[in-house]
C-alpha cells in the first residue's frame, strides 16, 4: 500500500489522538531487539567503515543512541554521537554543533556522511542536508514529523516548555525561535527541495503514540519504511535495525 504524504505545515501545531498507550510496549522492542540475530550482526550487510552520525530527538541527550551507536560499530561503521549533548536549545545554534561533528567526521573518513535522526533529530538532519549536500550520502528518519507537528498532546507541551527554557536562557531570540516560522537557518531550511544527490530513508510506524505517522513520510514509496514500533522504541527497534543496514548499504552503493 502506497501512502500519500500530508502537507506540509508551517508549524502550526495540531493536536492528535494518537494511542498514546502503544508506548507501553518500549520495554518489549528493547527485549526483542537485544533477542534478535540482527543485533548481533547476522543477516544483515556489513559496513564500509563510512562515518554515521547519531541526532536525539526533543529534549533528548546523545547517550540515548547509545545502543544503537554500538550495533553501528559492530557491523562496520563508525558512528559519531551529534555533539549537542542535549536536544533542548535554539535550533540554530544546535545545528553549529552538529555542523562541526560533520566536519570533523567528514575530515576523518574523507568521504561524505550518513545521518540518522530520532523524532526532531530527523528534523535537524533534513536541515542539514538540504544546506550541506555535499557533506552528506544519506539521511534515516526515525519517527520524524518533518511535514509538520502534528502530535499528542504531551509532545505539544514538551515543545512549549523547551521554547520557554530557550527563550529563558537566550533573551535575544525572535519570538519565533524553534518554529519553522523562524527566520534562522533552521527555519527557512525546513521548506527547501530534497537535493538530488543525498539518498533518503523515511521510516514511520501506524502504531507511533505520540505524533501523526503520517507527517513522517514523503508519499514516495521507495523512501518509506514502515515499520512496527513505538515512537521513543524505533532506536530500539530490530526491524528497524535490519532497515538501517540495508538502506545504508544501498546508499553506499549510488
Amino acid at each position: 500500500m502506497v501512502y500519500k504524504a500530508q502537507k506540509f505545515l508551517a508549524h502550526e501545531e495540531v493536536r492528535h489522538p494518537t494511542p498514546i498507550f502503544a508506548e507501553l510496549l518500549l520495554p518489549l522492542e528493547v527485549a526483542f531487539l537485544r533477542l534478535s540475530p540482527t543485533y548481533y550482526g547476522y543477516g544483515v550487510p556489513r559496513g564500509n567503515g563510512s562515518a554515521v552520525i547519531l541526532i536525539p530527538g526533543l529534549a533528548g541527550w546523545d547517550l540515548m543512541l547509545f545502543e544503537l551507536s554500538c550495533w553501528l560499530k559492530r557491523v562496520g561503521y563508525r558512528p559519531y554521537y551529534s555533539g549537542i549533548g542535549f536536544a533542548g536549545d535554539c535550533p540554530n545554534m544546535l545545528l553549529r554543533k552538529i555542523d562541526e561533528t560533520i566536519d570533523r567526521a567528514v575530515t576523518d573518513s574523507g568521504s561524505p556522511v550518513h545521518l540518522i535522526g530520532h523524532s526532531l533529530g530527523g528534523i535537524f538532519a533534513r536541515s542539514v542536508a538540504v544546506r550541506r549536500p555535499r557533506c552528506i550520502a544519506s539521511v534515516i528518519t526515525l519517527a520524524s514529523p518533518f511535514r509538520g507537528l502534528v502530535a499528542h498532546d504531551l509532545v505539544l507541551t514538551l515543545g512549549d516548555a523547551v521554547r520557554s527554557w530557550i527563550h529563558g536562557r537566550h533573551s535575544d531570540l525572535p519570538p519565533d525561535c524553534a518554529t519553522s516560522r523562524c527566520p534562522c537557518p533552521f527555519g527557512r531550511s525546513l521548506q527547501r527541495r530534497w537535493p538530488k544527490s543525498v539518498f533518503q530513508t523515511a521510516i514511520f510506524s501506524e502504531t507511533d503514540g505520540l505524533v501523526d505517522w503520517r507527517y513522517c513520510l514523503t508519499g514516495r514509496p521507495d523512501v518509506d519504511v514502515k515499520v512496527v514500533g513505538t515512537h521513543l522504541g524505533l532506536p530500539f527497534n530490530a526491524e528497524v535495525y535490519a532497515c538501517i543496514a540495508e538502506r545504508l548499504a544501498s546508499a553506499s552503493e549510488n
